[in-house]
């Protein structure tokens, strides 16, 4: 089976002496749970693996007794070190409150009990890990599938990553499109929303919410200011509440709103929007048309080549700690623009959708960024690029 580069860092880090709780985080069906899975079936270390899935939210005390219980198994095997781990935590109420108890109870009686904590609402887990858990952990972030993992893992082309996207449990959907497109719809999103997103912040108006996910989903790769948006939207608001959506949309790793790269933070807090989608599948059950036909009219390809760069470089960059922008001046634009401290990364994308314009030779010498480039035609080749991990772009 596949494992996912983090499958060496976290066994890595169970290895260490106990210092830290892990916890995994990351959007739905992209294999946390098989990830720990695979590393407990390669570590000899005993361990607990345990779902809140079925569990009560309100049974207080839950993971209370499955932390004894894993205590108890160390006191009678005589074991020097033992490893719990509990998916799908978020679902207990106050959990981050009753981990910190125990955790701090078995630092204190120096038991060597390790921790994994994960779930399927990032959004849940991390909210629950700042408020309670702060210095008592490490983040292992998974995000969704790139290329590359697509690629090694079911033998696909880059087009059918350019269209499919990132989501490993509907790659074998794909020869029935209808089918894949439910799969992505049912299985993913609508969870993704309803149980992650509206559990986990204040949403007055949860229609508006799903609206705007779809709408933004289909203007992937293009500038809306959200003025337009209210415009289409049903019950919008005002602008304030439909831009507070559009951030949860993104800590959810579904949906950005990129802001327009400038040297003064006020004016990228208030520019127009840029709209790209964490995972190309999210563009397509809104806007496709059938892979071979989308794959043969150049001009709608080239918005899929530009949302799968556009995924690429947004899933890494809290992992590898840059910020992804767009920069335009008028007629003059460029793609994406990356920056990480004091380094500056600028791309344009050459498809179908449009030559390359002079945006690029505006934006170098305004700005010098310590790196300018072409992706696609006769320059950095779209596989190529969609094959490099982010971060080699700042060494």
């Amino acid at each position: 089976m596949y494992k996912r580069h983090q499958f060496n860092l976290l066994k890595e880090r169970l290895q260490e002496p106990r210092r830290f709780i892990q916890a995994i985080i990351g959007p739905r069906q992209i294999g946390k749970s098989t990830m720990v899975k695979q590393v407990l079936e390669d570590l000899d270390i005993p361990h607990t693996f345990e779902s809140a899935d079925a569990v009560a939210p309100n049974n207080a005390g839950w993971i209370a007794n499955l932390w004894e219980s894993a205590r108890t198994r160390m006191r009678f095997g005589g074991l020097k070190e033992y490893l719990l781990v509990i998916d799908e935590i978020h679902k207990i109420d106050d959990w981050s409150n009753q981990v910190k108890r125990e955790w701090d109870a078995d630092s204190f009686h120096d038991i060597n009990l390790k921790v994994v904590v994960l779930g399927s609402s990032r959004l849940l887990l991390k909210s629950g890990l700042n408020e309670s858990l702060a210095g008592r952990f490490e983040l292992i972030r998974m995000t969704h599938w790139d290329y590359q993992e697509m690629r090694d893992a079911f033998g696909w082309s880059m087009e059918q990553y350019i269209y499919f996207g990132g989501y490993p449990g509907s790659a074998p959907l794909i020869q029935n499109e209808t089918r894949w497109c439910r799969y992505v719809k049912d299985s993913i999103v609508s969870p993704s929303i309803e149980k992650d997103v509206l559990l986990t912040k204040i949403i007055y108006k949860p229609a508006l919410i799903k609206q705007l996910f779809e709408l933004g989903c289909s203007y992937s790769g293009e500038e809306l200011s959200l003025n337009k948006m209210i415009g289409q939207l049903q019950d919008a608001g005002n602008i304030t509440t439909l831009a507070s959506y559009l951030g949860t949309l993104s800590e959810a790793e579904l949906l950005c709103g990129m802001q327009k790269y400038a040297n003064d933070p006020a004016r990228k807090y208030n520019s127009i929007p840029k709209l790209m989608t964490y995972n190309p599948a999210l563009f397509t059950i809104q806007s496709g048309k059938g892979f071979d036909n989308e794959l043969m009219a150049p001009q709608r390809w080239g918005r899929w080549v530009e949302t799968a760069i556009g995924a690429h470089l947004l899933c890494h960059a809290e992992e590898y700690n840059y910020k992804v922008y767009y920069w335009r001046e008028k007629s003059m634009e460029v793609d994406f623009i990356l920056q990480k401290e004091d380094k500056l990364i600028a791309i344009e994308v050459k498809s179908g959708k449009r030559t390359t314009n002079k945006g690029l030779p505006i934006f170098r010498d305004s700005f010098h960024p310590n790196s300018a480039f072409v992706v696609g035609s006769d320059n950095v080749p779209v596989e190529e690029f969609l094959l490099l991990p982010p971060e080699k772009l700042f060494l």
